[in-house]
């Protein structure tokens, strides 16, 4: 395939159809978990929350960027964090950087938890969260199967 010209490599075909293009497959498969339990308009804000996440994190470190400072200010205490950390045997020493970026990790993780609670909530009709509704948005998803001997299937 090398000593084709570039140009005619686009059409090289394989036994399934044209070759698939690198960057659309890596593209595709990079918000495959994103949307997984959910569909039509929650999915496309859920997609939509995560490519304005990862814009904003790559923007972070340029000169000037309005995002500069997001990683300095965070809505959980580092104090806490750097606690829970500690509690691990093995932790002996916790680098400066490491509580802020836990801090950010988990502050994406609730939102998106929020997030897909909220939309269990507008399809029930509901304008307020319940725990059920957290409970219900956990079980949509596979990538949360993590956390279910901590959340219960069935909150009362």
């Amino acid at each position: 395939m090398d000593h084709l010209p570039a140009d005619n490599q686009q059409s090289i075909t394989n036994n399934q159809g044209p070759l698939p293009d690198a960057e659309e497959d890596e593209e595709a498969d990079v918000f495959h978990n994103v949307g997984q339990g959910l569909t039509g308009r929650y999915r496309e804000i859920m997609i939509q929350y995560w490519q304005e996440l990862i814009n904003e994190i790559e923007s972070t470190n340029e000169p000037g960027s309005q995002f500069q400072d997001d990683f300095k200010s965070h809505s959980l205490p580092l104090a806490r964090i750097k606690k829970v950390m500690k509690t691990d045997e093995e932790v002996r020493m916790i680098s400066g950087e490491a509580p802020v970026l836990f801090a950010k990790a988990c502050e994406i993780f609730i939102t998106e938890l929020t997030m897909r609670a909220w939309c269990v909530a507008e399809e029930n009709k509901r304008r307020t969260l319940q725990k059920q509704d957290i409970a219900d948005a956990l079980q949509k998803s596979d990538m949360f199967d993590f956390l279910i001997d901590i959340v219960p299937r069935n909150v009362q």
